[in-house]
């Protein structure tokens, strides 16, 4: 079971409708997926459950939660923490959620604290370990083969826990300046969250939930929600997209490859894995629907003639992009595991 983090601490780059569509089409290709929130925006959660059916859930299941099956750690609980029930993603019978909850940053403070206290507090040691053992354990539980974890939009304590405790992460972005900030910002930021994990793994291993020893490898970047013109970006957008290109080849991977968080050099064809254009009129089924743009059905597009035709159309494209994505990141995966 391996672990990707999709993270960005800019929003609008559709993060959320990247893991959703991304851990779809891998359940396509053989793979049994789990999808966590830990954003406590919960989008993630809304489009699996639907807006108007989350209220009833939460009344129904209000343990099945991701703050809810780490209580046991961050209250203290005289138990272990346990896997919780997850939700089946819509008839797919290999995408599984685990829920977000609103409430999550209740638990952002002790976290913090316990990055810098573990020596002086001994059941902090507890805390940076339990958000890995809570994935992992539901993880096991469904037999799955790969996790996709939504993070929020924020260098929080959760987010860099998150991170140190994957495999692989992935970095969306849209094609504006201020993506191209973030990533300067990311290329800082990482390394530093690296570093303190590299010289913490070993405190942390007498821990009743220890963190992962692994190092996070960086699998490359998409680029999201942009306009077509003629097949391709139109201008304006393609000129972001260039220099988003050249940072992250010229101040990131150097800056990653210091804390040997990049996989070999040539594991990579390119560090962008996908380039994802906007749905335009089929994001409004999308988020009616709770489908994957690609699995949407002629009834769930509601059109006909011309411009069912065009919807069809633009699905397949949408189908395809994805489909690469997915094949790209499986392939990814497995020189990692060979090399």
């Amino acid at each position: 079971m391996k672990i990707i983090s999709f993270f960005n601490h800019k929003g609008g780059v559709s993060k959320t409708t990247s893991v959703y569509h991304l851990g779809w089409m891998l359940t396509k290709k053989g793979k049994k997926v789990l999808l966590v929130d830990t954003d406590s925006q919960c989008n993630l959660t809304l489009t699996v459950i639907g807006q108007d059916n989350y209220e009833e859930f939460v009344t129904n299941h209000p343990y099945n939660n991701i703050k809810s099956g780490l209580s046991a750690a961050f209250e203290s609980k005289p138990e272990l923490i346990k896997s919780v029930e997850c939700v089946k993603v819509k008839d797919n019978e290999k995408l599984f959620l685990l829920p977000g909850s609103f409430e999550i940053t209740e638990y952002e403070v002790q976290l913090g604290v316990s990055f810098q206290l573990t020596n002086t507090f001994s059941t902090l040691k507890n805390l940076p370990g339990a958000f890995y053992y809570l994935i992992r354990k539901t993880a096991e539980e469904i037999g799955a083969d790969i996790v996709l974890i939504d993070l929020n939009p924020s260098l929080s304590a959760i987010n860099q826990d998150l991170i140190i405790s994957s495999d692989y992460f992935i970095l969306p972005t849209s094609p504006d300046y201020f993506s191209e900030m973030a990533i300067k910002s990311i290329a800082r930021i990482l390394p530093n969250w690296e570093k303190w994990a590299k010289q913490s793994r070993d405190l942390f291993q007498e821990a009743t939930y220890p963190l992962p020893m692994n190092t996070p490898k960086f699998l490359g970047y998409t680029v999201n929600d942009f306009t077509i013109r003629n097949q391709k970006p139109a201008k304006a957008f393609q000129e972001v997209i260039d220099k988003i290109d050249a940072t992250v080849r010229n101040t990131l991977i150097p800056n990653l490859e210091k804390v040997n968080m990049l996989l070999p050099n040539e594991a990579y064809t390119n560090y962008r894995l996908a380039e994802i254009p906007n749905f335009q009129t089929l994001q409004a089924h999308f988020q009616e629907n709770g489908m994957p743009v690609f699995e949407l059905t002629d009834t769930m597009l509601g059109s006909s003639g011309a411009v069912l035709d065009d919807q069809k159309e633009r699905k397949e494209k949408f189908g395809t992009k994805f489909s690469d994505f997915s094949i790209e990141i499986l392939r990814l995966m497995d020189y990692a595991e060979s090399h």
